[in-house]
């Protein structure tokens, strides 16, 4: 019996739509059925309000077809990660190659960009590049957290990396008098580093202001000045930033 005949599903519970994953989820707070690109895992989720309207989102899914099936094609190609490619790490040309040992990067020199060098090939190379971008991503962010922190006169967060699906940073303020936290995409390696500078500002903010208002825009002006070009930059690129590795 197809999956869409079926009376019951579980949170979780995956189908196939216009040859693309759907991930069925609950999410309590949700009003109604509704689908979602998911660009990071490249696939649709379908939110319903309950396990009782799991059924409905997947029919919900089946109807809008065709609207997956354009989400998906407007998604830049994957870009799998191999010897020789030379990537933008914060702006600065980096070259990918074969090596020995554990994975290494070695600083540019003698007019040669920086590298990465690491072992194997296909996902276990892949692997170890990300690995050493998340952690140049943790010293870049990291550093630029603690400025931004000391300007706004905040004491200086807890610094995290992840392969965050929806934001590129996430501020969680400290309870009772306890350390702040900050996340980051890892994924701001590969933009530009005024972009990448633009969310340590943006998430430093926040240890200020837990919104969107105008004070809190006004401390990110005063970081970094006007920040509508990173912003634009982020939502033109962002999908191409998650497309990398995949």
């Amino acid at each position: 019996m197809s999956l869409f005949g079926r009376s019951s599903f579980a949170d979780g519970d995956r189908l196939e739509v216009a040859g693309t994953a759907v991930t069925l989820r609950v999410n309590r707070r949700a009003r109604r059925v509704s689908l979602r690109l998911d660009r990071t895992r490249r696939e649709i989720v379908a939110t319903a309000p309950s396990s009782r309207r799991l059924p409905e989102a997947a029919a919900f899914a089946r109807e809008r077809a065709a609207w997956i099936a354009e989400r998906i094609a407007e998604l830049p190609d994957a870009t799998p990660i191999h010897p020789g490619m030379v990537l933008k790490v914060f702006g600065e040309p980096v070259r990918l190659e074969g090596g020995t040992g554990r994975a290494k990067w070695l600083s540019a020199a003698d007019g040669e960009p920086a590298r990465i060098t690491a072992m194997g090939d296909g996902e276990g190379y892949a692997r170890a590049v990300i690995l050493m971008l998340k952690k140049r991503a943790a010293a870049v962010l990291g550093d630029r957290t603690d400025v931004y922190a000391a300007m706004l006169g905040a004491a200086p967060p807890k610094v995290t990396v992840a392969d965050a699906k929806g934001r590129w940073g996430s501020c969680r303020p400290g309870l009772r008098g306890g350390q702040a936290s900050i996340r980051y995409s890892w994924r701001l390696a590969l933009a530009p580093f005024e972009v990448a500078d633009y969310v340590a500002a943006h998430e430093c903010a926040h240890l200020l202001e837990l919104n969107h208002g105008p004070r809190f825009w006004a401390h990110v002006a005063a970081l970094i000045g006007d920040p509508k070009a990173h912003r634009a930059w982020l939502r033109a690129e962002g999908a191409r930033l998650h497309a990398f590795g995949r």
